[in-house]
Formats: C-alpha cells, sequence, structure tokens
C-alpha cells in the first residue's frame, strides 16, 4: 500500500425503522457486484451530507433526511481497473430513508437489498463498516 493520501469519498447509510428496529439498505457495486453502501467522490463545492445523500438517490433510489453530523469513517481499496486501485478515505452520513423510489438513475446496474444491521455486517466486506452498522443495531440506553 502506498504511502499517499487517500482519495475522499462520502457515503450514505440509508436505513429505516421497522416495529422499532432498524434495517439497513445495502446496493451491489457495478463492476465486483459486492454489497455496499452508496458512496462517491467528493466534489468541490457541495456538502459532504448532500453529497452523501445524493448518492443514495442515484444508486438506490431512496430519498430522505441524512445527518449532517459524520456518523463514521472506514478505508478500503478501491479498484480502478484490473491492475490498479487506490485507497479511499469514506465518510458515513445516516440517511432516514422516507421515500422509495420505483425509478433511479442506476436502478438497471445494481440491486437493493433491506437487511438488519447483523445481516449487513455479514455481507459486506469493509471491517471499518461493519462495526458502523452493527454500532447502529444496538438500542439506545
Amino acid at each position: 500500500m502506498s504511502n499517499r493520501t487517500p482519495a475522499t469519498q462520502y457515503a450514505a447509510l440509508p436505513f429505516r425503522l421497522r416495529n422499532g428496529r432498524p434495517e439497513i439498505l445495502l446496493v451491489t457495486s457495478r463492476e465486483t457486484k459486492r454489497w455496499i453502501i452508496p458512496k462517491g467522490w467528493a466534489e468541490e463545492g457541495v456538502k459532504p451530507c448532500a453529497m452523501a445523500a445524493r448518492e443514495a438517490y442515484e444508486e438506490a433510489g431512496v430519498r430522505g433526511t441524512v445527518d449532517h453530523r459524520p456518523f463514521g469513517n472506514f478505508r478500503y481499496m478501491k479498484r480502478l481497473s484490473v491492475n490498479k486501485s487506490v485507497l479511499c478515505a469514506v465518510t458515513v452520513f445516516l440517511l432516514e430513508v422516507e421515500e422509495v423510489l420505483d425509478e433511479w438513475p442506476e436502478k438497471g446496474q445494481r440491486e437493493r437489498r433491506w437487511l438488519t444491521p447483523s445481516q449487513a455486517a455479514l455481507a459486506v466486506g469493509e471491517s471499518g463498516l461493519v462495526e458502523m452498522l452493527l454500532r447502529l443495531g444496538i438500542p439506545p440506553d
């Protein structure tokens, strides 16, 4: 791994409450079909939480209320091509889903699935993300 500064991405962690328990919406990545949360590259002039909300719309077809405070961070290696990867630092924002759309920009390129926090933690590959998913499943005191 190089010691270069990681690339910045912002992600939404879309969730809803069903019978008082959280469910998390995961989507598949376009290339490898791994289960992930919606995320995208930082853009100048776009607030991080707004970027996360836009990615949730484009990749997962959901709209809702995004928390302006980051929920957590994780790092992962993003594969750009067969022999090129880049280290990414991802800041994650909770997004409480209020609307699930039938049509959205990347509908034909991804699957989406509602899971419990523990199911979602088993489905994703990034260890830092696993911790956040499990934290979401812990009831408040």
